[in-house]
């Protein structure tokens, strides 16, 4: 085989069950270089991430939404591809080599004289395992495992699964693909001798924070792996070893598991808060209810900074004008040393943050994230007839200004700037939509009295299908001035803060 070439090349990538942080480095490495995507209907869309902006993304079919492409015109948009100088990542779920039709891509590849390089992934068997919490081999129950399609070749010759011998092997038996056949090679495994008080379980959706585990027995199992009751992706496990499952799933045991929960920040703002609920097991939409722009007066902005030797005080109101106004900054040719004789505050501690990873020390953060608050920390400094430039977004409130404009001579000494712009998000993600609609959401984030009015208009009456979490009493009365209620108000007006009481509240639900 010769070794791939840099022009045209398939990559046959498994993409793990379903977790995308089960892709495996290299996978995700060739995913980067790939000018072609073609993924399964149960690749997750988060591993598409690690693919270029630029890259064409080609979804090979999914169940109830539109036609599923055979398997021979999958082999030949591959070729195509590569032969048009393209270079591939043709993702598939789980393992390839394991019921992923490998074999018949790669023949496609080789009679083409495309080369191709193939990557192993992370298997259903292995995750429906580790995150249900069942041993796959067992050194007292199951010193082996054999993995089984419940669902064979229509066109295969000769005999089909020989459930006499299954029912004798002496270990882990796990079907993948068996939920419309259940009945034939459960019963069968019954007949052939292997006892129906063996234990078994059913993994839906592995290693997802929507995954669903039963437990069962052999016997049982027609009856309960049932396409009303258990939708693919499923997996079923037969043998000793299920029975020696752990008390408390390390994966279902995280406090948020099985909670659905909408992150409403803006898109560029969304992964922190979204990496948080999901290490505590739920399940993440988003839904930005605001974007976050250019400053509409960029030469307003560039005359104000080029006065900043005015200013005694710089003052931040969210972590967004801190990158805007430096970038701002930047753009008009300067750097930090412009901000020398400056002092700088800080609204709280994201926008502290927001300044120290540019190597900035606010001089005040008020204890409580507040404008009002930080008014009165900085009070004494207006009284004294220092100047104060307020970098701000497109909308906000006034209180700021107003409270320092009335504590000092008055509002020549404060003046504002508009670094940014702030706008609804009009048109809601279908998808998120009927999600809502349909009940399938648990909680829903608030984390600003803008994202609070914006969700209010976004999505009506529906916004009262799920629980309202806001940040803060600012944001709770921004909700129920729309006619909304949170559900819970942080006691800490962070995002840290609004996932704890997320957490404590979720103990009720």
């Amino acid at each position: 085989m010769t070794p791939p070439s840099p022009t045209a090349s398939v990559y046959l990538i498994g993409a793990g069950p379903g977790d995308p942080g089960l892709l495996t480095l290299r996978g995700c490495e060739l995913l980067a270089r790939a000018d072609v995507v073609c993924y399964d209907y149960l690749v997750d869309p988060r591993v598409l991430v690690h693919a270029r902006p630029d890259a064409e993304r080609i979804c090979l079919g999914r169940h109830g939404h539109g036609r599923l492409l055979a398997q021979d015109e999958i082999n030949a948009a591959l070729v195509a591809a590569a032969r048009a100088g393209r270079t591939v990542a043709r993702l598939k779920g789980g393992d390839p080599a394991i019921f992923g039709r490998l074999a018949e891509e790669i023949a496609a590849l080789e009679a083409a004289r495309v080369p191709y390089e193939v990557v192993p992934g992370v298997t259903a068997a292995s995750a429906a395992t580790a995150y249900a919490g069942i041993p796959l081999t067992h050194r007292e129950a199951a010193s082996c495992v054999a993995f089984i399609t419940g669902k064979e070749c229509r066109d295969k010759q000769g005999e089909s699964l020989d459930l006499a011998a299954l029912a004798q092997f002496p270990g882990t038996l796990v079907f993948y693909m068996g939920v419309t056949t259940a009945p034939a090679w459960a019963t069968g495994l019954v007949a052939h001798g292997k006892s129906p008080d063996t234990p078994a379980a059913i993994v839906r959706h592995a290693s997802l924070p929507q995954q669903r585990v039963e437990i069962t027995t052999l016997g049982e199992l027609p009856a309960a792996l049932v396409p009303s009751r258990f939708r693919p992706p499923v997996v079923a496990i037969v043998g000793d070893a299920v029975a020696a499952r752990t008390a408390a799933s390390w994966f279902s045991a995280r406090p948020l598991f099985g909670q659905t929960v909408l992150v409403t920040r803006p898109a560029h703002q969304a992964d922190a808060l979204a990496e948080q609920l999901e290490a505590l097991g739920a399940r993440v939409l988003r839904q930005p209810a605001i974007t976050i722009g250019a400053a509409p007066d960029p030469a307003t902005v560039a005359a104000t900074l080029a006065r900043l030797g005015e200013f005694q005080w710089l003052a931040f109101s969210s972590a967004n004008g801190v990158e805007h106004f430096l970038a701002a900054l930047r753009a008009a040719g300067r750097d930090l040393r412009a901000l020398g004789g400056l002092k700088l505050a800080a609204i709280g501690p994201a926008t502290t943050a927001a300044l120290a990873s540019h190597g900035l020390i606010a001089d005040v953060q008020p204890a409580e994230y507040r404008a009002e608050a930080l008014a009165a920390a900085l009070v004494a400094a207006a009284a004294r007839g220092e100047r104060f430039l307020l970098v701000r977004a497109s909308r906000g409130r006034e209180v700021l200004a107003e409270q320092l404009a009335a504590a000092g001579p008055g509002r020549g000494n404060v003046e504002q700037v508009v670094v940014y712009d702030s706008r609804d998000v009009t048109t809601p993600d279908p998808e998120v939509a009927e999600a809502l609609r349909t009940g399938q959401i648990d909680w829903i984030t608030v984390t600003s009295s803008a994202i609070a009015r914006s969700l209010a208009a976004l999505f009506g009456a529906d916004l009262a299908r799920a629980n309202l979490a806001a940040i803060s009493p600012l944001t709770a009365a921004a909700l129920a001035e729309s006619h909304h209620s949170a559900r819970i108000v942080a006691t800490e007006y962070t995002s840290e803060g609004l996932v704890a009481a997320m957490i404590n509240a979720a103990e009720t639900l």
